[in-house]
């Protein structure tokens, strides 16, 4: 457990052990940052998109206007709102207008299915939903079977470009969003929206308190059906800073390249309020690919980067950073998957290469404690560490059975105290108390469902999942939900869902399905099975191939044996892969 005077605080030089934390809303935090820091200078800039800078000062006011209009549709204190959006400033700026009038905004995936919509709206309740243009329609598909009237506001990404992309943007799209439909009043325009603003003459002298939920974010429960995630003002205040301080962080003028979504507690947490807390800048990016990552890296020049292992895996095949010099990057940060001892490996030789003085960190958390809670320390790596725990964040490695802590060294269930654990699970009493438990020294932990160990100095080894979960690109895929919506299929008698290596995503998920008596297996079943995914899935869950069998292994108990199927897929890896040296080695022989 992580005390004041614990062996491995040396690790982390002059960090402290415990740390002063806002004690009031996230809107005030960011907000004092920049005053404290900047002295209220008007020019510093909060974020950059596409080359166009918003400067703090810029950026409250439009958090204000946007908190006006907000409550001129009626949205007030309790109220949800779901955010829809990639990582472009109108998200960014409803995000914290919502917790400026004590609202909570609910962030999804945009890539998210209309069945999954219309799932995340009902269970947060949600009175309206944030959207790009070009997802709205199947905003409106969802809502469809929404049994109450909810307000669907319309972003377009052209708005927020500088002058001549904003003219030029249309040109490049491909598929050009429909125009918004004239006889549907609960769909409003941006601009109709900001417009609104002008009905309400002030905003609420009173802020959300520490406690307060302030933001809700989706995520499988023990049991995999995805549940909502109320972290609370103090939850969101307390990462910031421990991150700040654990990272190193807390030095002005920095540039946070906030590529990771919105949606996800890592992109959120660290991408957006960490910075934010740190009066730095925000560089959002809404759209990571390959093709434009060295670009944009070298064109802004972030001083941080943060991101899951697929990205510094992609960082290593582009191209565009040959010759390049990386001296601006003050901090690498991994986290949302483990990273291999051979990947960071290479991402430290690729970064020595191009003459930036640091290494990469590797961080771990969950979303039920907003992102990471543990990190590893600067300029020190222990092989196959996750790191030390943050400051006022305590690590138990329990015994599942009994919740009894185990002796150093000994493999258990990682569980984490401290203050960026979740309030709970919205509206869901029975999954809260299954994953936030009291245990005998009577402080409340958090049950992650992961198996690790821990050495005498306090550093955490994650060892594997207690639950099953597949992690695509970073992102959690719970195998329950994705042979639910394969089952529901007509011509299917059951399935199951896997992960297995992919070169680029780490995982990917695939499909063993066992079709009704008398249905043949087709391409036109397959390519059915898959629509219906499409419809009820978001893409990264999607299954990426569709294996039909007769039957699948049973364990005694009569349930699929899943880990056999990952077995069997594991050797077929693994035969590839020996087939293939084998074939280099032939050809050398040969030349």
């Amino acid at each position: 457990m992580n005390r004041p005077n614990a062996p491995w605080l040396k690790y982390f030089g002059n960090i402290p052990a415990t740390l002063d934390y806002p004690q009031g809303s996230m809107y005030e935090a960011i907000r004092e940052a920049w005053e404290k820091n900047f002295h209220g200078n008007a020019n510093m800039p909060a974020y950059k998109f596409q080359g166009k800078a918003t400067s703090h000062k810029q950026f409250f006011n439009k958090v204000d206007d946007i908190a006006k209009a907000f409550m001129a549709l009626g949205i007030g204190k309790g109220d949800k709102v779901t955010i829809c959006m990639p990582n472009a400033p109108q998200g960014v700026d409803a995000f914290y207008a919502l917790n400026r009038i004590s609202a909570v905004p609910a962030m999804i995936h945009p890539l998210s299915a209309a069945g999954e919509i219309k799932f995340y709206v009902e269970n947060s309740n949600s009175k309206a939903i944030l959207v790009l243009d070009m997802f709205y329609e199947k905003v409106l598909e969802a809502l469809k079977d929404v049994n109450y009237p909810v307000k669907v506001i319309v972003a377009r990404i052209q708005d927020e470009l500088p002058f001549p992309l904003n003219t030029l943007y249309p040109l490049t799209v491909k598929k050009k969003p429909a125009p918004l439909p004239k006889d549907n009043e609960n769909v409003i325009s941006w601009h109709d929206f900001l417009a609104g603003a002008k009905k309400t003459k002030k905003l609420p002298v009173s802020f959300p308190g520490k406690d307060d939920t302030a933001v809700i974010l989706f995520s499988g429960g023990t049991t995999g059906i995805s549940k909502g995630i109320e972290l609370t003002n103090m939850n969101m205040n307390a990462l910031g800073y421990q991150v700040a301080n654990a990272a190193g962080f807390p030095v002005k003028g920095l540039s946070m390249f906030s590529v990771m979504p919105l949606f996800h507690g890592f992109g959120l947490g660290v991408g957006i309020h960490t910075a934010m807390i740190c009066a730095a800048t925000c560089i959002l990016i809404p759209q990571f690919t390959i093709k434009t990552y060295a670009k944009d890296v070298l064109k802004y020049k972030p001083n941080v980067i943060v991101g899951v292992p697929t990205l510094f895996e992609a960082l290593l095949r582009t191209e565009g950073f040959n010759g390049a010099d990386l001296s601006f990057l003050r901090g690498v940060f991994c986290g949302g998957d483990s990273l291999s001892v051979e990947l960071k490996k290479k991402v430290d030789a690729f970064l020595k290469e191009h003459n930036a003085t640091i290494q990469i960190r590797e961080g771990y958390g969950t979303t039920e404690c907003v992102t990471a809670s543990c990190l590893t320390p600067y300029d020190f790596f222990r092989e196959g560490s996750i790191g030390i725990p943050f400051p006022d964040t305590y690590y138990q490695i329990v015994d599942p059975k009994n919740d009894t802590e185990v002796p150093y060294g000994t493999e258990g269930e990682i569980c984490i105290c401290g203050p960026t654990v979740m309030k709970g699970y919205l509206d869901n009493a029975e999954e809260t108390a299954a994953t936030l438990r009291t245990h005998s020294d009577g402080n409340v932990w958090l049950h992650t469902g992961d198996l690790g160990t821990m050495d005498e100095d306090g550093f955490i080894y994650y060892k594997q999942r207690l639950k099953r979960l597949i992690i695509v690109s970073g992102f959690n895929v719970y195998p329950s939900q994705v042979e639910n919506t394969i089952d529901a299929h007509p011509d299917v008698l059951l399935s199951c869902a896997i992960g297995i290596p992919d070169p680029y995503k780490m995982h990917k998920v695939k499909a063993f399905v066992v079709l009704r008596p008398g249905v043949e297996p087709s391409d036109k079943i397959k390519e059915e099975i898959l629509e219906h995914c499409r419809k009820n899935i978001s893409k990264h869950a999607m299954p990426r191939e569709i294996e039909f069998r007769t039957e699948l292994p049973k364990t005694l108990v009569g349930k699929v044996a899943y880990r056999q199927l990952e077995e069997e897929e594991e050797a077929k890896a693994k035969a590839k892969q020996e087939a293939k040296e084998a074939e280099k080695e032939q050809n050398k022989t040969e030349e």
